[in-house]
């Protein structure tokens, strides 16, 4: 079962939950599993460019199925495949940290992306956001 509209809105207000919590202003984005956008919130005072940078974060995940930090290993590790391979998508790919995949079971329904913060609070956000589909 993909993922709904109302599940995307509820993991990206809760992503703005936690940066509420700690003190940040972000931007979060939720993907579907073909990285299309589903839903995109920037908080009041979030850098006007954490919008595109949580997308490409998003759905980098989302196509390679692999956490924003796994990817960022991958790009170092084959740069010129990963450098082929981003021009084959809609848009920008931006590895590293702040980007998680959204699994049910054990398939990918997509990603959620925050970009705005310290990659650190972005991860922290993003994984807050995720947990909003276990409560």
């Amino acid at each position: 079962m993909p993922l709904s509209y109302d599940e995307a809105i509820r993991v990206t207000q809760s992503a703005h939950e936690r940066a509420r919590q700690i003190g940040i202003r972000i931007t979060s984005v939720v993907v579907d599993e073909g990285g299309l956008l589903q839903s995109l919130a920037r908080m009041d005072g979030a850098p006007p460019l954490s919008a595109q940078i949580a997308e490409s974060k998003a759905v980098g995940a989302a196509l390679w199925h692999r956490d924003g930090g796994s990817l960022a290993q991958l790009v170092q590790e084959r740069p010129a495949f990963f450098k082929a391979v981003t021009r084959l998508v809609r848009m920008p790919i931006i590895p590293g940290p702040g980007s998680v995949l959204i699994r049910r079971e054990g398939a990918v329904l997509g990603a959620v992306g925050v970009s705005g913060a310290k990659p650190e609070q972005d991860l922290d956000c993003a994984e807050y956001g995720l947990r909003a589909l276990e409560r």
